[in-house]
């Protein structure tokens, strides 16, 4: 997927541009899943993911034309590129599929469980090594996804389960990722991700509408065009350039700093997140969500240590703290594509 980042400490400036770099992205990523649960009143889910596919591949097109190498418009490794387009498809829709029955956070929370899956499935399907520290860190990660989700509560419903597939998917998709490395660049890579995606989710909310009679509660999934749209263009084309800027400044915080110095603040999403949904809708996540959000992120920063130790040694280096888990991002940083000017 990427090679890591020199084990030399970056300059001052060039950290504190990381770190700004990061919080920015993570603040877009943020807004951008805000507007999405906003819209998702009015408008379905396949047609939100579909518009803000579409937008971000109209951003990186030119860019990969402009460019030039070593971004490409074609590549040999296209067929794993469309299945990366239909987990993103299918992943994302479960997850914003969510969104009208529970809060930002809760979903949010649920849905980092990502890296700790990705670690798990490595360990399975690339053969990476998982010592009795990172089995440890898997466990509490995991234990806090299961009291976040509250199985047991009077709240817990089957929705609960549809981030979780989400992380499933995502981390599916970044071992594919991680398998293709650096052969491919980081906006080829989410040029394949994003246009074969847009025509996939129209064609599974098509489908969905056929075999399923759905309630009134999910008019969120309904195979339907509303009349607002074309009134709406400019507020639908902003969420795809939201979700597009937050994915090029975090692009270029691991451009410029250590991926060690800067993985851990991929983890700020989640207090972004709880602000956020507090400020715009007087959410306040429950305690069991607070929990395991706080047990999920201790064992994902632990995962991510545990690697940084690892790749100093010299070992093989694992796939957690190389990758962004954010809401929304079907991306990978290259973390030593000293070529691009991104």
């Amino acid at each position: 997927m990427s090679t890591y980042a020199p084990d030399t400490p970056a300059a001052p400036s060039r950290t504190v541009h990381g770190l700004i770099c990061i919080e920015v992205g993570m603040l877009f990523f943020v807004v951008q899943d805000a507007m999405m649960k906003s819209l998702l009143a009015v408008y379905p889910v396949w047609m939100l993911i579909c518009i803000r596919s579409l937008v971000a591949a109209l951003i990186l097109s030119p860019l990969i034309l402009v460019l030039g190498s070593p971004h490409r418009f074609l590549t040999p490794f296209w067929p794993l590129h469309l299945v990366r387009a239909a987990l993103f498809a299918l992943g994302f829709s479960l997850f914003y599929s969510a969104f009208p029955f529970m809060g930002l956070a809760e979903v949010t929370t649920i849905f980092f469980s990502a890296p700790l899956i990705t670690a798990l499935l490595a360990s399975f399907l690339l053969k990476e090594t998982i010592g009795p520290h990172r089995i440890g860190a898997l466990v509490v990660g995991f234990l806090g996804v299961i009291i976040a989700m509250n199985p047991t509560g009077d709240a817990f419903t089957w929705v609960s389960i549809l981030p979780l597939l989400c992380a499933v998917a995502y981390a599916l998709g970044q071992i594919l990722a991680r398998y293709i490395g650096d052969r491919d660049s980081t906006l080829t890579m989410g040029l394949y991700t994003l246009v074969p995606a847009a025509p996939m989710i129209m064609l599974m909310g098509w489908s969905l509408n056929q075999i399923v009679d759905l309630g009134p509660e999910f008019q969120h999934l309904r195979w339907a065009f509303p009349t607002e749209a074309l009134s709406d263009i400019p507020r639908l084309a902003l969420l795809g350039g939201v979700g597009m800027a937050g994915y090029l400044f975090i692009s270029r915080a691991y451009q410029v700093a250590n991926a060690s110095l800067i993985a851990p603040f991929d983890y700020s999403y989640l207090p972004l997140a709880v602000v956020l949904a507090y400020v715009l809708w007087n959410e306040v996540p429950p305690t069991a969500t607070l929990i395991g959000m706080c047990l999920i992120v201790a064992s994902g920063l632990y995962l991510g240590y545990r690697e940084l130790r690892a790749a100093r040694d010299g070992d093989d280096q694992p796939v957690v703290a190389e990758t962004v888990f954010a809401p929304g991002n079907p991306l990978s940083p290259q973390y030593n594509d000293e070529d691009s000017p991104l």
